[in-house]
């Protein structure tokens, strides 16, 4: 029996709006069985796909995977030029491959059910349109028994994603969770004043054992440690104290990764091969000269230029910024699987760390309006927040650690959200590094 599927308890809508940018920019790799069963839908037979093979080799030249093929302009070539799904139209949305129906959500293990999350690289997910999450259930039940059938993990429950020499049950987990939901949806402080308190909880949390913490003791432990940071955290950012140039370099390479966009119509400097991305990541870590354009939307603009720029959070998008960390949070899809395994705060750590990735690059995307410019910069960063295997590799989960070990991370959040910014002390660490 497949498990249940709870929706979360955070206001956010979505409905698919025909946009097509999930049918441009990604690859979607298919098992054996989507092969066979798309093969024998008779596209083959069909004058418009003569001599274009539906599936093409992903991954390496050994790699037995396969995904859909994409024509000259991008678009997957089940793409009706009017906008749809060939294959939904004629055959239904089951007939489509398990991640083309369902994207945006992402299902994460918690237990004896699975969670909700949200994808916010989907524009209608990170604008809030369409219905409840609660309304689309009854397909969404559907998507997680065949998950649980394609993985081969029917019948297993994970154990919660603790640190080594940590243990406790999930349902103590989920009321961390959502305490640390509570935090950001709180409206008593700036967004960025509520992530620094979060960068806290997670330093105190690391110290903490919780054995035998649980609970209803738990809830009031939680409630204790949230009433003293907000007696205790400066409000402004500009009174932080700045990151050291570790950090500063650190966030730097983040940004590099997640600017990055290697496939669809945004593809950036991947077109030119491998030397051009390490030259582009040398540049990051540089931080001085031309932004390096690893993702199509990047102006030609000067890391001087965007360092020394100044932004806020416009209230009209501020709801979705901050349903967008408490959906996260909730649901933990931070952490465990969905997060390359990343343990509860390791991966509190790293969405956090997505916030001034976040402000850096609305400040870069300049050329658009200004709501636009930070859309558009937390499309780009859930495009990889989970995703993208660079941030799980073992050297970025060393980065992550180091910046949370040195206590990086709340000053990097402060910096990054300065309206009034000093002169940048990029070209002072530039000559730290030569």
């Amino acid at each position: 029996m497949a498990m249940p599927v709870r929706s979360l308890p955070v206001l956010q809508n979505w409905d698919c709006h025909n946009c097509t940018d999930c049918c441009r920019e990604y690859r979607v790799t298919v098992t054996p069985e989507e092969q066979a069963k798309i093969t024998a839908q008779g596209w083959l037979q069909r004058p418009e796909f003569q001599n274009i093979p539906l599936f093409v080799r992903e991954g390496g030249r050994f790699s037995r995977k396969k995904r859909l093929n994409h024509r000259a302009d991008g678009a997957c070539i089940f793409l009706k030029p009017e906008g749809g799904c060939r294959i939904h139209s004629e055959f239904g949305s089951d007939a489509k491959p398990l991640a083309c129906r369902i994207f945006p959500f992402v299902f994460v293990p918690t237990g004896d059910h699975w969670r909700l999350s949200l994808r916010y690289a989907c524009p209608s997910a990170a604008a809030n349109q369409g219905r409840a999450l609660n309304t689309h259930l009854p397909d969404l039940r559907g998507y997680a028994n065949a998950l649980e059938i394609q993985e081969g993990i029917a019948g297993r429950q994970l154990l919660p994603p603790m640190p080594r020499g940590q243990s406790m049950p999930w349902e103590d987990v989920l009321i961390i969770g959502r305490a640390l939901r509570s935090i950001v949806e709180s409206t008593r402080f700036p967004l960025e004043t509520r992530l620094r308190q979060l960068a806290a909880m997670t330093q105190l949390g690391r110290k903490l054992r919780f054995e035998k913490i649980t609970g209803q003791r738990l809830r009031e432990l939680m409630e204790l440690l949230r009433n003293e940071l907000d007696a205790s955290i400066i409000t402004a950012p500009e009174e932080v104290v700045p990151p050291t140039w570790i950090g500063r370099l650190l966030f730097r390479q983040q940004l590099a990764i997640y600017a990055r966009k290697d496939t669809g119509t945004n593809r950036g400097l991947s077109r030119r091969g491998r030397l051009a991305l390490l030259q582009a990541a040398w540049r990051f870590a540089q931080g001085t000269g031309t932004v390096p354009p690893l993702h199509g939307l990047i102006p030609n603009i000067r890391f001087e230029e965007v360092d020394q720029s100044s932004t806020e959070l416009p209230e009209a998008v501020h709801e979705q910024f901050s349903r967008f960390y408490a959906v996260k949070l909730e649901s933990l899809q931070c952490c465990g699987p969905t997060n390359f395994h990343y343990t509860l705060w390791d991966g509190v750590d790293s969405l956090l760390m997505t916030f001034p990735t976040i402000v850096w690059l609305s400040r870069c995307l300049h050329q658009l309006p200004i709501e636009e410019q930070w859309l558009q910069a937390l499309r780009m960063v859930d495009d990889n927040f989970g995703f993208n295997p660079l941030l799980g590799s073992g050297r970025q989960k060393w980065a992550l650690r180091t910046l949370a070990s040195w206590d990086e991370i709340a000053p990097l959040i402060a910096w990054q959200a300065r309206r009034n910014r000093p002169d940048s002390p990029q070209s002072a660490l530039a000559n730290h590094t030569h």
